[in-house]
């Protein structure tokens, strides 16, 4: 299927999760990601969710990663489809812009070089490792800006498709992916 459809698809099969299925299925995500070989670096990337378009609940992640006390970096959307990433302390203050994203409003920048894990949102991938967002690009930019060994983590409710039918050159696939049930390496 094409990004176009896989869009569609997976829009719909989210939108058909009901809260508490979010919500464990979620929690069974976060106890995957235990198993995963990246607790010996010390800068990891994650987004916050979006309630509304019932997205992973990143905030078990969050309480794993603070209790291996990393260095936990959120981002902040750019209008010009660019992010900017601030390190998560006790006084980062949040704030859901236009797309109702939780965001940090300001504090210590964090450079994409820094990175050394990124738990990337999704709408869904295939068995390569490729992976399709919203479409906005985001991601992409960031990820071309990160180090060539930044571990790339997708989080998805689903299994992955067989091809997604119209990769781009500057796609960047995943490393892993973690769903509730296991996890795909790439």
């Amino acid at each position: 299927m094409n990004k176009k459809e896989l869009r569609i698809k997976y829009k719909e099969q989210r939108d058909n999760l009901s809260a508490i299925q979010v919500a464990d299925k979620s929690l069974e995500i976060s106890n995957q990601i235990l198993k995963l070989p990246i607790w010996q670096h010390t800068y990891y990337h994650i987004f916050l969710s979006i309630v509304e378009k019932k997205e992973i609940d990143t905030s078990y992640i969050l309480t794993i990663l603070q209790g291996k006390d990393k260095n936990i970096i959120l981002p902040k959307m750019n209008a010009d489809t660019s992010l900017t990433h601030f390190l998560l302390t006790d006084s980062t203050l949040l704030k859901k812009n236009n797309f109702n994203v939780p965001e940090p409003t300001d504090g210590i920048e964090i450079h994409p070089l820094q990175m050394d894990v990124v738990f990337i949102p999704l709408l869904a991938y295939d068995k390569l490792g490729n992976r399709i967002g919203y479409g906005k690009g985001y991601y992409d930019q960031f990820l071309a800006n990160c180090k060539p060994n930044v571990i790339k983590v997708g989080l998805s409710f689903f299994e992955p498709e067989a091809e997604i039918t119209d990769v781009y050159t500057e796609d960047i696939p995943l490393n892993y992916c973690v769903t509730p049930q296991q996890i795909f390496q790439f």
